[in-house]
C-alpha cells in the first residue's frame, strides 16, 4: 500500500469514526461495533486502504486510551461501594471464572483438543474486554445491578486471568520435563514482582494524581493527568508489567483519595480525550482483525467460541438463581462479558514469544474468536441492559433532532445570499402567516399505536414534539421527547401501552391563518420546538407542524433588514 503521511491516516481514521457513529444509529448498532466494522472495511480485510505501519506506529495511542478507559473504570471502585456489592458479587465472580474455565478446557478436550493447549485456552477464556465493554455500558447510559455488577466482575475477570495464565503455562513446562524447579520458582518470582510492580505504579500515580488535583488547577490539571498517566503506561511497557491492573490500581486510589465532589471533576476533564483516542483505539483494532482467521481457528475456535459463551452465561445463571438475585441479573449479567480482545490477544502473544508452536497455535484459536467476540459482543451488552430495563427510554431511543437536508439546503441558501446571488425575503416577519411556511408532510402518531409503534415514529423522526391523532385525524394530544427522559425502556409494555397512554393533553395548536407574531408569542410561553397546525373548518384535523427555528430564522432576517435601513 502506499506510503503517505500518518496524520492522512490519522485524518482518515477520525473521518471514518463520524461516518461509523452515524451508520451506527441508522442501523441501532452499539457505536463500538460500527468502529469496529469500519476498520474492518478499511484494513487488510476488505478495502486495505490503510499501510500497515501505521497501525503499528499509532499503537501508543491505542495503549493510551485503553490506559484512560481502565483509569476510569477504578474511579468507580470506592472501598465502601466495594464493601456493600463485595458479598453479592463474589459468589457470581467465582461462578463465572470457574464455569468458563472448566467448561472451556473440558469442552475442548473432548473435541481432540492437547491437554497443554486445552488449560491454557480454558485460562485465557476467562478475559473480558474492558474497554469495549465499559464504553458500550457508558454509551447506554445504564444504571441498575448488571450495570454496577459487570464492571466489577469485567476487573476481576482480566486479574484471575492474568494471573491463571502465568501459574498454568509454569505449570505445563514444568510437568512436560522441560523446566528445573529452580526455574519455576524463579518464573512465579517474576510473576509475583510484575503483578506486585504494576499495583505499585498504579497506586503511587494514583496518589500523585490526587495530590496534584489539590494544588494544580485550571489546564494545567489536564497536562498533570496526561503527563502521570503516560509515564506510568511507558514504565510498564519498557519493564513488561500488566498494564491493565496498573491503571486499575491508580483509578481505585484517585477515587479513594480524593473527596466524592472531586472525582468525578477528574473524570470529567478526561472524558473528551478518552472519548476522541477511543475512536481511534476500535477502528484501529477493527483494522487489525481479518475475518479469514475466524475460518483458519476450525472446529477448534467454533468450539471455543461456543464453550466460552456457555460458561459465561451458565456461571452466572447458576450461583444466581442459588442466591435468588432479581431475575434480570441471571437472565442477562452474563451475556454483558462476553466481548473479548486486548488481554486474550496480550496473553497469546505472550504463548508466542516463550513457545512458537504451541503459543502460535493459541494465537490463532483467540485472533479467530475475536473476530466473533468483538462484532457480537457489544450488540449482545446493548440487549442485556435494555431488556433488564437499566436504560432510560430517550437513550434507547435513535432520535435524530436534526434533518441533514433541510439543514444542507439551508447552508447553499446562506452561501448564496452571502454572494449577492441570492435575495433575502423582504416580506416583514409580522405580515407572513402560518400557511406560508408550516411543513405539510408531516405525520402524526395515530392514539392506538402501540408502545414499540411509538418508538419507532419517534427513531425517524427530526422533531422533538409528536402530535397524536384520533380517528378522524384530529389531534388529542402530543408526545415529547424530553418527557421520556426519566422512562425506562420495558420491553415487556410495548404490546400493552398505547400512543394515548403517553401521551399529554392537547394545549395549544396554530390555524393556517395565524399570523407569525400570534404563533411565536405562543412558542414563547412553553418550551415546544414544534406545534400542530389544524384545520378551523374540521376542528383539530391536522395539517402539519411549524417548527420554531423557521419563525426564529425569519425573525432574525427581519431584525437584520432593519438594521441596513437605518445604516442607510
Amino acid at each position: 500500500m502506499g506510503s503517505w503521511h500518518i496524520i492522512f491516516t490519522l485524518g482518515i481514521f477520525l473521518s471514518a469514526g463520524l461516518l461509523s457513529g452515524t451508520l451506527g444509529e441508522l442501523f441501532r448498532l452499539p457505536k463500538v461495533t460500527a468502529y469496529l466494522l469500519m476498520g474492518v472495511i478499511l484494513g487488510p480485510a476488505l478495502l486495505d486502504l490503510i499501510p500497515h505501519k501505521h497501525l503499528e506506529e499509532l499503537r501508543p495511542l491505542t495503549d493510551l486510551a485503553m490506559a484512560l478507559v481502565l483509569f476510569g473504570l477504578g474511579n468507580h471502585f470506592t472501598l465502601s461501594r466495594l464493601r456493600r456489592l463485595f458479598r453479592r458479587v463474589l459468589p457470581l465472580s467465582v461462578g463465572e471464572i470457574l464455569a468458563t474455565f472448566f467448561i472451556v478446557f473440558i469442552g475442548l478436550l473432548l473435541v481432540g483438543e492437547s491437554g497443554s493447549a486445552a488449560i491454557l485456552l480454558g485460562a485465557m477464556a476467562i478475559a473480558t474486554a474492558p474497554a469495549t465493554t465499559i464504553l458500550v455500558l457508558k454509551e447506554m447510559q445504564s444504571e441498575g445491578s448488571i450495570s454496577e455488577y459487570t464492571g466489577i466482575l469485567v476487573a476481576l475477570n482480566n486479574l484471575v486471568s492474568i494471573v491463571a495464565f502465568e501459574i498454568i503455562f509454569v505449570a505445563v513446562y514444568f510437568f512436560q520435563g522441560d523446566s528445573q524447579s529452580s526455574s519455576v520458582f524463579t518464573q512465579l518470582g517474576h510473576l509475583g514482582l510484575d503483578i506486585f510492580g504494576s499495583i505499585f505504579i498504579g497506586v503511587f500515580g494514583g496518589l500523585m494524581i490526587s495530590y496534584g488535583s489539590s494544588i494544580i488547577k485550571g489546564s494545567r490539571r489536564m497536562i498533570m493527568f496526561i503527563a502521570l498517566i503516560a509515564i506510568a503506561l511507558g514504565l510498564c511497557r519498557t519493564t513488561g508489567m500488566p498494564y491493565m491492573l496498573t491503571f486499575l490500581a491508580m483509578g481505585f486510589t484517585v477515587a479513594n483519595s480524593l473527596t466524592e465532589e472531586e472525582v468525578p471533576k477528574v473524570e470529567a476533564e478526561l472524558y473528551p480525550l478518552t472519548g476522541f483516542l477511543c475512536v481511534l483505539f476500535f477502528i484501529i483494532h477493527g483494522a487489525e482483525l481479518k475475518p479469514s482467521q475466524f475460518i483458519d481457528a476450525g472446529l477448534i475456535g467454533t468450539s471455543y467460541i461456543v464453550f466460552r459463551l456457555l460458561g459465561k452465561y451458565i456461571g452466572i445463571f447458576v450461583p444466581a438463581r442459588m442466591r435468588k438475585e432479581e431475575p434480570e441479573v441471571s437472565l442477562w449479567l452474563g451475556t454483558t462479558l462476553f466481548a473479548q480482545a486486548g488481554a486474550a490477544i496480550a496473553l497469546s502473544g505472550i504463548a508466542v514469544s516463550r513457545d512458537p508452536v504451541l503459543g502460535g497455535h493459541l494465537q490463532t484459536i483467540i485472533l479467530g474468536s475475536v473476530v466473533f467476540f468483538e462484532i457480537v459482543g457489544p450488540i449482545m451488552i446493548r440487549q442485556s441492559v435494555l431488556r433488564a430495563g437499566e436504560v432510560p427510554l430517550i437513550n434507547a431511543i435513535h432520535h435524530t433532532a436534526g434533518d441533514p437536508i433541510s439543514e444542507f439546503q439551508s447552508m447553499i441558501r446562506r452561501f448564496l445570499v452571502s454572494f449577492g446571488l441570492l435575495s433575502e425575503i423582504d416580506q416583514p416577519p409580522d405580515q407572513i402567516l402560518v400557511e406560508q411556511l408550516y411543513r405539510k408532510n408531516v405525520k402524526g402518531i395515530s392514539q392506538t399505536a402501540t408502545f414499540n409503534e411509538v418508538i419507532s415514529f419517534i427513531e425517524h423522526s427530526h422533531d422533538n414534539t409528536f402530535p397524536v391523532l384520533g380517528p378522524q385525524e384530529e389531534v388529542v394530544g402530543v408526545i415529547r421527547y424530553q418527557d421520556l427522559s426519566n422512562t425506562l425502556f420495558d420491553p415487556k409494555i410495548g404490546s400493552l401501552v398505547r400512543a394515548a397512554d403517553l401521551a399529554n393533553n392537547l394545549e395549544t395548536v396554530v390555524y393556517p391563518d395565524d399570523s407569525l407574531a400570534r404563533v411565536w408569542s405562543k412558542f414563547r410561553e412553553d418550551s415546544f420546538d414544534c406545534l400542530p397546525v389544524v384545520s378551523r373548518e374540521q376542528p383539530h384535523r391536522m395539517l402539519g407542524v411549524i417548527r420554531r427555528w423557521e419563525i426564529l430564522k425569519y425573525y432574525i432576517k427581519g431584525h437584520r433588514s432593519a438594521q441596513s435601513n437605518e445604516v442607510k
